[in-house]
């Protein structure tokens, strides 16, 4: 059954809402003397989410104790014996970068400005590990799974996380190869790449399919911007999984959400005559 959408006349109606949601869950979960754990992507998708998260906890002191960060993929290069590794933390590209500072700083900054001591633990910031891909369903299996799992579209191949088109659906965290497709999407994810292909790396450790639908107690798929147009329209006809098109996982996740600004909307293309 396809899903009906909430829709947002912008980008920070629509991160407001969302943070909303994981505010009350963090709420929730601290109440009940046990952890709240978030599924991040990085990019833009969930900037605007993050950015009221912060908020949030500015004005409600939120409980980031109890806040466990799982991010969902990152880059990986050859290392000088050509093992894949972790993208150099301080790349502006890298997952462990922009989790540290584009997720967790702003909300340990925020915290620290009403004079709160709360902060988000450093050993509750989770990669995936490319040496031993398998250990982070099992490490997230065994914390209780994911309460809610943000996730976005690529625009022009449906990518999530960096699940490319064809993705088994029962995958589960693993390397993969990135197509070019998802590595032009990303040109515009990193302006640092400065245009150049060339430049983004071809290899990423990321959360499977399953990983997302079999892990998460609820999601929220975050689709802004005009250039996600084509994403909104495969995400609005979906009924069930689809390989060509992977963010379509949402519709056979527990507890799914579809959130769209008007300019994702209004970029819809109009069905072929």
């Amino acid at each position: 059954m396809s899903i009906e959408p909430d829709v947002f006349a912008n980008p920070d109606e629509l991160g407001s809402r969302a943070a909303r949601m994981v505010a009350d869950g963090l709420v929730a979960a601290a109440a009940a003397g046990r952890p709240y754990v978030l599924g991040c992507p990085g990019g833009r998708s969930a900037s605007s989410t993050y950015s009221a998260l912060a908020g949030l906890v500015r004005t409600e002191g939120l409980p980031l104790e109890h806040l466990v960060v799982v991010m969902m993929d990152d880059y990986l290069v050859p290392d000088a014996d050509g093992v894949l590794v972790h993208e150099r933390a301080d790349a502006a590209h890298s997952c462990i970068r922009f989790a540290r500072e584009e997720i967790v700083r702003p909300l340990d900054e925020a915290a620290a400005s009403v004079g709160s001591n709360a902060a988000v633990r450093p050993e509750h910031l989770w990669f995936p590990d490319p040496a031993e891909p398998a250990a982070y369903d099992a490490r997230i299996r065994d914390i209780g799974g994911i309460d809610l799992f943000l996730l976005a579209s690529g625009s022009s191949d449906g990518h999530i996380a960096f699940n490319p088109a064809g993705a088994s659906r029962d995958s589960r965290t693993r390397v993969v190869d990135l197509p070019d497709s998802t590595r032009r999407d990303n040109l515009l994810t990193f302006p640092s790449f400065g245009g150049d292909l060339d430049r983004v790396p071809r290899h990423g450790v990321t959360v499977g399919i399953d990983t997302i639908a079999a892990s998460s107690a609820s999601v929220v798929m975050l689709v802004q911007g005009r250039e996600k147009g084509r994403a909104a329209a495969h995400l609005l006809a979906a009924d069930a999984y689809d390989p060509q098109w992977p963010a379509t996982v949402l519709v056979e996740c527990a507890r799914p959400h579809l959130f769209l600004d008007h300019d994702a909307l209004a970029a819809v293309p109009a069905p072929a005559r």
